[in-house]
């Protein structure tokens, strides 16, 4: 059998962008992917291979690192892809060189791909920089331990004091009183050294506390700081309150719940979390093609009898190509016909299918639409309005009330999930934002979680009123019926 290859690819320091792209890019055709505890998962998403977990959280160990270095290998011999993704870079300090060895002693081609490690992203998330004429013109990096099968520190490697140097100790959290106490009283570091601990650095759980080389590890616990963390030492430390930026965003820490399908839920998930927020994703609906689609694919076969086609949202859009390509049809078919829509997301959707639409209303409603159409003379046209079962009829009457002959059929329905997670279902219940881009998120929410004291965020007045309806009044409606919208809103209510 032929051999397979191994891509030893670091994953970088948690901020799931900061991936290389060809790190990701393996990612996607690897047959089996065998990670790390520090290797963000959200990596992972999507991915159709074999996924191992062989993390090391402190003493808890999956497997021994021999046991992993054979399994590597093993799947290699199997004649696979295999990616070995590790958080930061898997040459620094991450056991990547032994790996490799062995991957050599068997003849299995191997790939490294370098990954951002933590002991520069980290600071750098926390504002300090490792170096600084004013402070530091080099830095050193060292190891908090070395061996596991050594003493807590008797193999560290503690460096002499340089006022002109940064220090970064990695994997220390363990022995930091221990080695505080040892730099000042052997290594000549003044008591008085400016220390910045960082925990889950990059990630929006990042926590920095900053104090001095003598007073740090009491400092550390009574923040309750946990590892892993990175401890840095220097005069650049006190650059940190007047660079921190990234946990100076509104959002940042915020626990916010995103309520949107699990295909749709990516964009507003990839913007809270680069502005700082934890995201939950906690799917209200889920979207399926009505089982029966007689009625519309028949006016699909004479889609050239209407004037209009209105799209109210993206997953009639992308449901409706679908249909349109499976009966042998493209864009073309639609020659002469004029599209609107509901909304810039479904004006962005419809675009992936080369077909800018001829009407977008100023706000994202039936209602805002309705008076578009009003400036045309639609009298006697015929509109098609492929929308899911739960739409609201507002538009179709409006058109018809106009003279219009306005076909409305129905292509999808928003069935609402199962969560039976209780612990889940409690972390959704606790968090401080809850976001909801519909009427049907809304109801099917308050039918699984009937009560909430968290901030309810509604992307627009129609799903306002939903939300009013259930006895409860969102503190953020978006002005901006978007995604953009709806963030927007929530950074302004977090900022006054």
């Amino acid at each position: 059998m032929k051999k397979g290859v191994v891509y030893l690819v670091g994953a970088g320091p948690g901020d799931p962008e900061l991936i290389s792209v060809k790190g990701m890019r393996v990612l996607r055709e690897a047959d089996c992917i065998i990670y790390d505890y520090l290797a963000e998962k959200s990596l992972l998403d999507g991915l159709d291979c074999e996924i191992i977990y062989v993390g090391k959280q402190g003493s808890n160990h999956t497997l021994k690192q021999d046991d992993i270095n054979e399994l590597i290998a093993a799947k290699a011999l199997e004649g696979k892809t295999v990616v070995r993704l590790k958080g930061g870079d898997s040459f620094i300090f991450g056991r990547g060189g032994e790996e490799a060895e062995l991957l050599v002693e068997k003849g299995i081609p191997f790939v490294v791909i370098p990954g951002i490690s933590s002991f520069y992203s980290a600071p750098a998330y926390a504002g300090i920089p490792l170096t600084h004429r004013d402070f530091s013109n080099a830095f050193e990096v060292i190891s908090g331990h070395r061996r596991s099968d050594a003493d807590d520190t008797e193999d560290v490697n503690f460096p002499e004091f340089d006022p002109e140097k940064t220090f970064v100790f990695l994997m220390g959290m363990k022995n930091l009183q221990h080695i505080s106490k040892t730099l000042i009283e052997e290594k000549n570091f003044p008591a008085e050294t400016p220390v910045g601990i960082i925990s889950w650095g990059t990630r929006p759980e990042q926590r920095v506390v900053t104090s001095t080389l003598s007073k740090i590890a009491d400092a550390v616990e009574k923040a309750e700081l946990t590892p892993p963390a990175i401890i840095i030492m220097g005069g650049v430390v006190t650059l940190r309150d007047k660079l921190r930026w990234f946990d100076t965003q509104p959002l940042f820490g915020k626990k916010i719940v995103v309520t949107r399908t699990r295909n749709q839920a990516s964009k507003l998930t990839k913007i809270l979390t680069a502005l700082g927020a934890r995201t939950i994703e906690f799917p209200t609906i889920e979207i399926k093609k009505m089982d029966d689609l007689s009625s519309f694919r028949k006016s699909l076969a004479s889609i050239n009898q209407y004037n209009w086609i209105v799209f109210t949202s993206q997953n009639a859009i992308s449901i409706f190509f679908e249909e349109l390509f499976a009966a042998g049809k493209d864009a073309r078919a639609l020659g002469g016909i004029k599209i609107a829509v509901i909304g810039k997301a479904s004006g962005d959707e419809l675009k992936q299918y080369g077909i800018i639409p001829d009407m977008i209303p100023e706000k994202f409603v039936a209602e805002s639409l309705l008076d578009e159409f009003k400036k045309q003379n639609v009298s006697g046209q015929k509109i098609f309005i492929p929308c899911s079962a739960e739409a609201r009829m507002t538009l179709t009457d409006g058109l018809n009330a106009m003279g219009a002959d306005a076909e409305r059929v129905h292509i999808y329905i928003a069935v609402k999930p199962v969560h039976t997670d209780e612990k889940f279902l409690d972390k959704v219940k606790n968090a401080d934002i809850i976001t909801f881009t519909s009427s049907s998120t809304v109801t099917n929410f308050f039918a699984m979680i009937p009560e909430t004291k968290a901030v309810l965020a509604s992307i627009g007045p129609v799903t306002t009123d939903t939300i009013v309806g259930h006895g409860y009044k969102p503190a953020i409606t978006a002005d901006e019926f978007t995604v953009d919208g709806l963030v927007s809103a929530m950074m302004t209510f977090y900022s006054e």
